[in-house]
């Protein structure tokens, strides 16, 4: 597999844990990533239920935890400050709304990349602008002015996705908005969190923020609901206005949290939304992650999708090169499926419609981890989370 060329572009999460499997089947992988480098920070990542196995093989268990947020458990609180409910990691067997393996995007990137760096190539500060699709391959063109040839082409390069555009149309053909906006921020640990996080819920919004790197730092967030709003997703400054329109008025440490949005070196704002598409392949072009099946950041089970179904897609690439791409997509579906339908349901109850549907939240939460709730509950996510049966590949050996 060593003459078998594989262009990965994205290098997030999706794309660098691809690359971790075909280089240990012995393809030759290349990533391109239109950054200049890896992005540092981003949000809060969570790996649930049978994702944690996948991490399990491939040996980075250890690394992913010593550099996870270790965040033990979130503190529900009302515009004073005073403690309404309170959710633990260790409940629902970890795999909560709180999950045991919680890693910042950047941290995880970073474990990824130095685990692929040297059996695959990374292009930073480059994208695809053309697809040429043959019946044995796809010639392609970089914004740099490169052409090359592959034998395969992987989009994982997000929820809008250059590849997908290319090569299955319009980012509105797939992409369906789920209501509601997250922000997500790094700003100075003013509370004194360690690992802890501290929400805050209005009506239509919510903010939080939680301890991270040991408590030197911490990550903050805001969402809101609204309908799709137009905007470059490319535009810091515009996306910060729009946060600054929709959370105005908020109390608790909401005022505070936006004087921090300037000094964000790693701001981050996108819609909560869903791609859903009939095929995540044409011939030798496919995708995989949020380019193909993103189930959105309600559902907390995006990273998770992304490393099983690079699991799946390198082992069935290497099994068979032109059948891969249907297997891999056959394997997954049901399991994406049952996923997105937990993202919109939980999109309809995230936040609340009213003061007394706020109170109504509180206690629900609280009574949510004593039994038989906790149990039915924990019972309903760990069906999805764990609702795929990981194939046997064989070993791969690493390509020397």
């Amino acid at each position: 597999m060593a003459d078998t060329k594989i262009l990965i572009s994205g290098a997030s999460v999706a794309g660098p844990a691809l690359a971790f499997w075909l280089t240990r089947y012995g393809f030759d992988v290349t990533v391109v990533e239109r950054a200049p480098s890896l992005r540092p920070g981003g949000q809060a990542v969570d790996l649930r239920g049978t994702a944690k196995e996948v991490l399990r093989r491939m040996g980075l268990d250890e690394r992913v935890r010593a550099a996870c947020t270790d965040t033990r458990g979130e503190t529900l609180v009302d515009r004073k400050g005073r403690t309404k409910a309170t959710i633990r990691a260790d409940d629902f067997d970890g795999d909560g709304v709180v999950a045991e393996i919680e890693i910042l995007r950047g941290d995880l990137t970073d474990v990824l990349y130095e685990s692929t760096r040297e059996k695959a190539e990374y292009v930073f500060g480059d994208r695809i602008v053309a697809l040429d699709e043959r019946a044995d391959g796809v010639d392609v063109t970089f914004a740099s002015g490169s052409r090359k040839t592959f034998d395969v082409v992987i989009g994982a390069d997000g929820l809008h996705s250059g590849v997908r555009a290319l090569a299955f149309g319009e980012e509105s053909r797939f992409v369906r908005h789920l209501g509601s906006y997250l922000a997500f921020f790094t700003v100075p640990n003013r509370l004194g969190l360690r690992n802890w996080a501290i929400g805050f819920d209005d009506v239509g919004r919510s903010a939080g923020i939680r301890g991270i790197r040991d408590g030197d730092e911490a990550m903050a967030y805001f969402g809101f609901t609204s309908e799709q709003v137009d905007y470059d997703y490319r535009d810091v400054e515009a996306q910060k206005a729009l946060v600054r329109r929709f959370v105005a008025g908020m109390e608790w440490e909401a005022p505070w949290l936006l004087e921090r949005l300037d000094e964000a070196p790693d701001f981050y704002f996108d819609s909560c939304a869903q791609v859903v598409m009939e095929s995540w392949s044409r011939g030798r072009i496919g995708l995989l992650g949020d380019a193909a099946f993103c189930p959105s950041p309600l559902s907390g089970q995006g990273t998770s999708l992304a490393f099983v179904g690079a699991y799946v897609l390198a082992g069935e690439l290497a099994a068979d090169l032109d059948g891969g791409l249907k297997r891999y997509e056959a394997i997954m579906r049901e399991f994406v499926e049952n996923t997105q339908e937990m993202g919109r349901d939980n999109a309809e109850s995230l936040f609340a419609k009213s003061r007394t549907a706020l109170r109504l939240r509180y206690l629900m939460t609280r009574v949510m981890r004593l039994m038989p709730f906790a149990a039915l509950a924990s019972r309903k996510m760990r069906d999805v989370v764990n609702g795929i049966d990981l194939p046997d590949y064989p070993a791969p050996r690493l390509r020397t």
